[in-house]
């Protein structure tokens, strides 16, 4: 725990009470549904939080009825409607480990094996379409979930599911099938270091680690006879966001990167002025107890910086104007320093999780790998920005907000001139 978690705590509990979780992730409930949760679970589960420590218990105890449910309808021969359920609970029992910050902690590990069963038994319910996957990976493990069109599949569009660092591989069941398998793509949710079960084996997170597990998982994919190794490419949301950039800037097997609300700025701003949860969490993911250690050893060594300019497929941005884990002057400064063709949207009044356009921007990630994984968007130079009014306008051209007036900050002017 760090010191500022543990003296603010009760802020949260108090925000958690009086506002449940739009008072920490404005409008987040539509990015979650995205997520698999449906809107009643969430809402029975705020129903039974005062505060942070309510969270594991609540989450746990709406799981299991999805996953009672669940188990009558597959008893029953209705086998769409049990996958579907058990889908709910195996995101929700997920969900119930998350603030649990020891790998050791039985009811973490409990609530880790109920997910598992509940992946095993829509697996089957589904025909095998959805697999669990471990991968040897210096020294330890790290795990999968491989998402399969329906009928025969030769050679077709791969895209790695990149994770938030606060979820876990489950989380893109829904949106796997929604969006991907659907259209005949191949799709692979994955954990990297410090995440989910690779990190309660024992993998940790570090500076590089990461995308050379995302390397690792490009190794599987181009063996299997459903994928075409020239078309793999990666979507990422938030943190996943962040090393999709840094994979698509060492690995020149990712044909094409879709990143949302990725943190590509200082990372100050979100360990240090953002909810204490997220560092809390992140030192457990990097199995570092000593909070100035972490400072001085990871976090002040972790902003893109140039690394930026080492892109080399088509990439496409996404970001709320307001997200408060990543300055948009600090994003598009970012963006200034990519030289593959790219593309940007800023989401008008958007926070962090983009739940206001969460449907929107899963569906567009989706259909932009498509046509990226496709061969277009490769001209050299392209660059295309977008600024998305919540009133359903869209001016092209430009990222920037109408309210700067022109006044584009100095660190955005710098680099545009350089």
């Amino acid at each position: 725990m760090t010191t500022r978690s543990t003296g603010q705590s009760w802020a949260l509990d108090i925000a958690l009470a009086q506002g449940g979780f739009d008072a920490l992730h404005p409008q987040a409930k539509g990015t979650m549904e995205e997520l698999g949760h449906d809107h009643t679970d969430f809402d029975k589960v705020f129903a039974l939080v005062q505060s942070g420590a309510m969270l594991p218990k609540a989450w746990a105890a709406i799981a299991a009825q999805a996953e009672e449910r669940a188990a009558h309808h597959e008893r029953n021969g209705f086998a769409r409607t049990a996958a579907d359920l058990y889908t709910r609970a195996a995101v929700m029992w997920g969900r119930a480990q998350y603030s649990i910050f020891d790998a050791a902690d039985p009811r973490k590990l409990a609530f880790r094996e109920r997910t598992n069963f509940c992946v095993e038994r829509l697996g089957r319910l589904r025909g095998g379409l959805v697999r669990r996957i471990a991968l040897d990976f210096e020294g330890e493990r790290i795990f999968a979930l491989l998402h399969l069109p329906a009928g025969p599949v030769r050679q077709a569009p791969a895209v790695i599911l990149g994770p938030g660092m606060d979820m876990i591989k489950e989380d893109y069941i829904a949106a796997a099938e929604r969006y991907y398998t659907s259209r005949g793509v191949v799709a692979l949710s994955i954990e990297g270091p410090g995440q989910g079960e690779s990190r309660a084996h024992g993998l940790t997170v570090d500076l590089t680690n990461y995308e050379r597990a995302v390397s690792r998982y490009v190794d599987f994919l181009i063996e299997q006879p459903e994928v075409d190794p020239d078309r793999i490419g990666m979507f990422g949301i938030s943190m996943s966001g962040y090393w999709g950039s840094r994979a698509a800037a060492t690995d020149p097997r990712l044909a094409a990167l879709a990143a949302f609300e990725a943190p590509t700025g200082d990372f100050r701003t979100i360990f240090e002025r953002a909810q204490p949860s997220f560092k809390n969490n992140y030192m457990y993911m990097a199995g570092y107890d000593d909070e100035p250690s972490f400072d001085r050893e990871l976090r002040d060594r972790m902003p893109l910086g140039d690394l930026a300019g080492d892109i080399r497929c088509p990439v496409l941005y996404g970001i709320g104007e307001f997200d408060e884990l990543t300055p948009l002057e600090q994003a598009l400064a970012n963006y200034e320093l990519v030289r593959a063709p790219k593309e940007v949207r800023v989401y008008e009044g958007e926070f962090h999780p983009l739940g206001g356009v969460a449907a929107e921007i899963f569906r567009f990630g989706a259909e932009w790998l498509e046509r990226a994984l496709a061969g277009e968007f490769t001209t050299p130079g392209r660059d295309v920005r977008h600024y998305v009014h919540r009133d359903g306008r869209t001016t092209d051209g430009t990222a920037d907000p109408q309210w700067w007036s022109g006044a584009v900050p100095l660190a955005i002017q710098r680099l545009r001139s350089a």
